[in-house]
């Protein structure tokens, strides 16, 4: 990775795992790193633990609740007020097929926080990224988004009968119409801001505490956290990165390995839904572009 020395970084979800290690890895190359966390206490003991590793780094910690549009709000006015500018948006953090729940706001708790908090934080975060020629937001989504299928009439659940697993394939679908809306919104604004989106594989993170088998099989075919890390680093950092680009691990599956660019479902590259969850979301949040 080249150097980060002078970048101010947010990466959201960044007490473990994945989050953790982009944080870290940013932190190790001299970037100024903002742990968004939900749960400050764990975002303090992550800041502590990194400091250990690279006692001069520049790490903060601040409040960041993607399942509550206040907190979004209020996370995007005291960064703006904090800091004069924002290089690189990871917006990392989410939920995996937990039990049905909803966020502050009424929304499906996995489709309000993995897609609809992310999407307000990046808009709430723009005039911030567009200070900066270059900038880049990048977007964590998964495979999983090739089982995805959003249900425009029903994004909530209200109506169908529950099903974790589609509803967390829906949000990460939602991650790629968003990031390559984002992209191209972008461009028509002739802004100079990448909007890319990556995805780890299959590593062994606490995303998956609600699963017991998927832990089970993680001692069979996950890679560590470090590892799966690296495709959001690569979308983050490296030159050759273009807007609207998804990188994932290079092995069987794109299930372990390092990154490389990878295509994406066919559903996923359905612009006109892509333009339409966009406006979805922007009745949904109250926050436009």
């Amino acid at each position: 990775m080249l150097d980060q020395s002078g970048k101010v970084a947010i990466v959201t979800g960044a007490t473990s795992g994945l989050g953790y290690e982009t944080a870290r890895a940013l932190a190790g190359k001299g970037a100024r790193v903002i742990i968004a966390a939900r749960d400050t206490a764990k975002g303090e003991s992550a800041k502590e633990k990194l400091k250990k590793e690279y006692p001069e780094a520049d790490v903060a910690v601040m409040k960041l609740d993607l399942a509550d549009l206040q907190s979004v709000r209020k996370f995007s006015d005291d960064f703006s007020k904090r800091y004069s500018r924002l290089d690189l948006l990871i917006n990392n953090a989410g939920v995996m097929a937990p039990p049905h729940g909803k966020t502050a706001d009424g929304f499906e708790l996995q489709f309000g926080t993995n897609h609809l908090g992310h999407f307000a934080l990046t808009i709430l975060l723009l005039e911030m990224l567009k200070k900066v020629p270059g900038s880049r937001v990048v977007t964590v989504s998964s495979g999983a988004h090739a089982f995805g299928m959003l249900d425009f009439d029903d994004l909530n659940w209200e109506k169908r009968k529950y099903n974790k697993w589609q509803a967390y394939g829906d949000s990460k679908l939602a991650n790629l119409y968003f990031t390559r809306e984002l992209q191209r919104l972008l461009d028509q604004a002739g802004v100079n801001v990448f909007s890319v989106a990556a995805h780890p594989g299959w590593a062994a993170t606490e995303l998956q505490r609600y699963q017991g088998w998927l832990v089970l099989l993680n001692s069979f075919f996950a890679q560590p956290p470090g590892m799966g890390a690296l495709p959001t680093l690569y979308a983050a950092t490296a030159p050759d990165v273009h807007g609207g680009d998804f990188f994932g691990p290079d092995g069987f599956g794109e299930m372990r390995g390092y990154p490389v660019k990878v295509q994406s479902s066919r559903r996923s590259r359905d612009m006109d839904a892509a333009r339409k969850l966009w406006e979805v979301s922007e009745k949904m949040t109250g926050i436009r572009w």
